[in-house]
């Protein structure tokens, strides 16, 4: 990867992190203390995105799917973000949204993971 190559890569995150906020502010617009919809809406279309790009396999450049995997997506996906959103509300006594956040962020993104593969693997 060269110095271009790594700079819009960093780019690409900086882009992605600022779409994950966006996506989420969006989604959670007027709603406070309740189910955090937006991040697991960010995580499972970025999971699908991720999909898709690694089902394309060799169609895309290895710098470029560096650059919007490892970039873009990898700025706008979060694991961190649900693991404090799970604590939060657990803290709240909220257990069952936490268990059900966690569940669904994991089970949803796989799936959505192995949806994007099989599309982008039908792609010539």
């Amino acid at each position: 990867m060269n110095h271009w190559e790594m700079l819009t890569l960093v780019g690409a995150g900086g882009v992605g992190a600022g779409a994950r906020y966006v996506v989420d502010a969006v989604v959670m617009r007027g709603r406070t203390d309740v189910f955090p919809l937006g991040v697991l809406i960010v995580n499972v279309s970025g999971s699908a995105l991720l999909g898709f790009l690694v089902g394309l396999g060799a169609v895309v450049a290895p710098a470029w799917v560096a650059i919007l995997a490892v970039g873009l997506l990898g700025g706008f996906t979060t694991f961190s973000t649900v693991s404090v959103d799970s604590a939060l509300l657990a803290q709240r006594g909220r257990r069952d949204w936490a268990v059900v956040n966690l569940a669904a962020t994991l089970g949803l993104a796989v799936l959505a993971a192995a949806i994007g593969m099989v599309i982008g693997g039908l792609v010539p």
